[in-house]
């Protein structure tokens, strides 16, 4: 077989969902067939491009390779089709980002940077300023509900963890329950999007729990982390932070706090390829994070089977 421009596209399809039977539902195929297309994929190039783990498939090293080769094919045929603008995007053109979770923005940008060159990217203040392009943390229950003239699309899933000082009696648990942490002072930063203080307080009233104390602060997530650190109390995070020094990162019994990593955009401004590649950069990002993560995962591997792919 000759590799089509379809062959790379099942490619990073599986790279950016992290699983064949997710990038098989992206792409409109079925499972069984993507599966076979891969094999085929990897009869054709000599070596296997993906191995499975208990987080999903990952790329192997001949894999990172392919992929890098793959995306700038694409990029290259990509910008070509824009050259007669069949969705209206220019050379030079600027958008306005906005974000609240900007642990994700460095790997996304640098990637959206990499395929599409011709962009410039300015930043909002806040959402309620005008953007074409926003990424934010909040909560699956409540969406994704984008507001008028705006679409939206989940990167990514994961529970809120704990954050307690390295010291920390229940150091020793795997899984501390909420109600272990009542006489906790909670650090809530509300510059860290996701709404933790709503979060936090819907999960306690759920858990029957009443904290010693609750402290809502003008910061990031760095600098509470920094005050967990300090011995001043225990935090909510995402589970795809990484490892702090002095912190401990564990997950909470249950699970009782998920959290989301939404992409919205406009669509009378950003085509469907655009999007797309957007997308693909910023799913690829989490994935960089969520593998610098070791506690999330560990608590995976207990708590999920293997993707069957």
């Amino acid at each position: 077989m000759d590799l089509e421009l379809r062959h790379l596209r099942v490619l990073c399809a599986i790279a950016d969902t992290g699983s064949v039977g997710r990038a098989a539902a992206a792409i409109g195929a079925s499972q069984p067939a993507t599966s076979t297309q891969l094999r085929r994929i990897e009869r054709h190039l000599g070596a296997v491009v993906f191995e499975r783990t208990a987080a999903g498939v990952v790329p192997t090293t001949f894999g990172a390779e392919v992929l890098a080769a793959a995306r700038e094919v694409l990029s290259r045929v990509d910008r070509l089709g824009r050259a007669g603008g069949p969705d209206g995007e220019r050379p030079q053109r600027e958008l306005r980002l906005v974000t609240d979770c900007p642990a994700l923005l460095p790997g996304a940008l640098a990637r959206a940077r990499q395929l599409r060159p011709e962009l410039r990217w300015t930043v909002a203040a806040c959402r309620e300023e005008p953007f074409d392009l926003a990424l934010l943390l909040d909560h699956p229950a409540v969406g994704p509900r984008p507001p008028q003239a705006l679409a939206g699309r989940a990167v990514a899933t994961e529970p809120a963890f704990v954050a307690l000082p390295a010291g920390h009696p229940l150091r020793h648990h795997a899984e501390p329950a909420l109600a272990d942490l009542a006489a906790e002072t909670w650090l809530l930063p509300s510059a860290d999007g996701a709404g933790w203080p709503a979060l936090f307080r819907a999960a306690c009233e759920a858990a029957a729990l009443t904290p010693a104390g609750v402290r809502e602060l003008p910061y990031g997530r760095r600098e509470v982390l920094d005050l967990v650190a300090a011995g001043l109390g225990a935090a909510l995070v995402p589970a795809s932070t990484p490892p702090t020094p002095g912190v401990m990162l564990k997950p909470l019994l249950g699970a009782p706090v998920w959290l989301r990593y939404l992409m919205l955009w406009r669509p009378a401004v950003l085509g469907p390829g655009l999007v797309d590649t957007l997308f693909g950069a910023a799913v690829a990002a989490y994935r960089e994070l969520a593998a610098e993560a070791p506690h999330l995962h560990s608590w995976a591997s207990r708590t999920f089977r293997p993707p069957r792919v």
